[in-house]
């Protein structure tokens, strides 16, 4: 199976359940990629702390960008509208959960950045 093929077959919820199921894994895609990016920004700022904030910035942009995809290739495939069962408002909350993911990760990035690059260069 290739690869866009198995994005399908996951966001309608064919491999491994109901029509929801893609949409809640968009869900937990993105509610774990807002999660890291927040870590990461915490951590960005301090000069000693336990987590890496570039990896954790990068793992929350690529985990935000999956979600948001699989969010929005669940809304492309999905029958009825909201209320049917299958998944359409939980898709609609994973894209900006998907995209906020994103945006906090890139901050993260960005204040590592600036905390590791040396005064006047």
């Amino acid at each position: 199976m290739s690869a866009p093929a198995a994005l399908m077959a996951v966001a309608e919820g064919g491999i491994i359940g109901d029509g929801r199921t893609g949409a809640n894994l968009a869900l937990l895609a993105g509610a774990f990629g807002v999660a890291l990016a927040w870590l990461a920004t915490r951590r960005a700022g301090r000069r000693i702390s336990s987590v890496n904030p570039r990896t954790a910035g990068m793992a929350a942009m690529a985990t935000g960008a999956a979600g948001t995809v699989l969010a929005v290739l669940h809304l492309a495939t999905a029958d009825g509208g909201p209320g049917t069962g299958n998944g359409l408002v939980g898709a609609v909350v994973a894209v900006p959960l998907g995209l906020g993911a994103l945006v906090l990760g890139r901050r993260a990035l960005t204040r590592s950045a600036a905390r590791t690059t040396p005064p006047g260069g």
